[in-house]
This record gives C-alpha cells, sequence and structure tokens, in this order.
C-alpha cells in the first residue's frame, strides 16, 4: 500500500475509516498521514473508497492476486488467475 504525496491532501478521511489501524495522522495539519503498520493492512479497501483524491491510495496485493493451489496427482504448483491453467480434471500423463 502506498500514499501518493502529490495527490494526498492529508484529510485523514483514512486514517478514520481504517479497521486495521494501519494509519496514524501526521503530527503536522495537512500532511500525509503516516503508514506505520504496514504489515498489517487487510487490503480491504475503505481507505480507497473513502478517499476523495482518485489515486492517492494505492493496494498492491501481494499476496491475494496469486491464490496459490497445488495439485495433489502430479505436485504441480499454479495459481488462481494464471493463463493456461490446465483443466481440473486433467489425468497426469502415464
Amino acid at each position: 500500500m502506498a500514499i501518493d504525496p502529490e495527490k494526498c491532501t492529508g484529510c485523514n478521511l483514512c486514517v478514520n475509516v481504517c479497521p486495521a489501524d494501519v494509519f496514524v495522522p501526521n503530527p503536522e495539519a495537512g500532511r500525509v498521514p503516516l503508514v506505520l503498520f504496514v504489515d498489517e493492512c487487510w487490503y480491504c479497501g475503505p481507505c480507497v473508497d473513502e478517499c476523495p483524491h482518485a489515486g492517492a491510495i494505492r493496494l498492491n496485493y501481494p499476496v491475494m492476486w496469486r491464490v496459490p493451489w497445488k495439485r495433489k496427482e502430479t505436485g504441480q504448483h499454479y495459481w488462481v488467475g494464471m493463463k493456461n491453467p490446465p483443466p481440473p480434471n486433467d489425468t497426469p500423463p502415464a
């Protein structure tokens, strides 16, 4: 998650709506909120939804974009959303 200082006006709406308390108000009024607990981010999106400035907050979904899974029969690793995944009922070659 990142805040674009060029677009953020320091309104602190993100601070107020974040259920994980990732943001902390900047002690200097009108400045970009501090992101102190980025590892605690749930990527739930209220901060983005409530922000009045489009693109000021960007969520980078590190885990959720690539949910992994492993085929038991072959041991091959895949992820949800990958291009050209094998069919679910595909049988391994003999």
